[in-house]
C-alpha cells in the first residue's frame, strides 16, 4: 500500500483531526517506513515456528497473601483532613 498525502488527509478526516502541511509530510514519511518494516516482516519464514500466544514462557511471579492485623478505625481516621464521629467526612458531590 502507498501512502501520499491524500491518504493522510482521508485518515486525518476519519480521525476528525486537524493536520499542518508540515505534519502531513511528516506522516507520510513515517508511516510509509513502518508500512516498509511490515513488509520485510511479511518475507520472513515463519513457516517452523508454531503459533503462539507470547513470545516467552513465563507465568507471574506473585507474592503468597499474608493476613496481617487490619489498620485500626481510629489510626485511618487520624490523618483525615475532616471526620463525622467514625466516618470520613467528604464534600458532597450530588446536588
Amino acid at each position: 500500500m502507498k501512502i501520499d498525502k491524500k491518504t493522510i488527509e482521508y485518515i486525518a478526516n476519519l480521525s476528525r483531526i486537524e493536520l499542518s502541511n508540515q505534519e502531513k509530510e511528516t506522516f507520510v514519511h513515517q508511516l510509509s517506513d513502518i508500512l516498509a518494516y511490515i513488509e520485510k516482516l511479511n518475507q520472513l519464514n515463519t513457516q517452523d515456528i508454531k503459533p503462539m500466544a507470547y513470545s516467552i514462557n513465563t507465568t507471574n511471579v506473585l507474592r503468597d497473601d499474608k493476613l496481617e492485623p487490619p489498620i485500626s478505625r481510629e489510626d485511618a481516621l487520624v490523618n483525615a483532613p475532616s471526620t463525622m464521629g467514625v466516618f470520613f467526612k467528604v464534600p458532597k458531590v450530588i446536588e
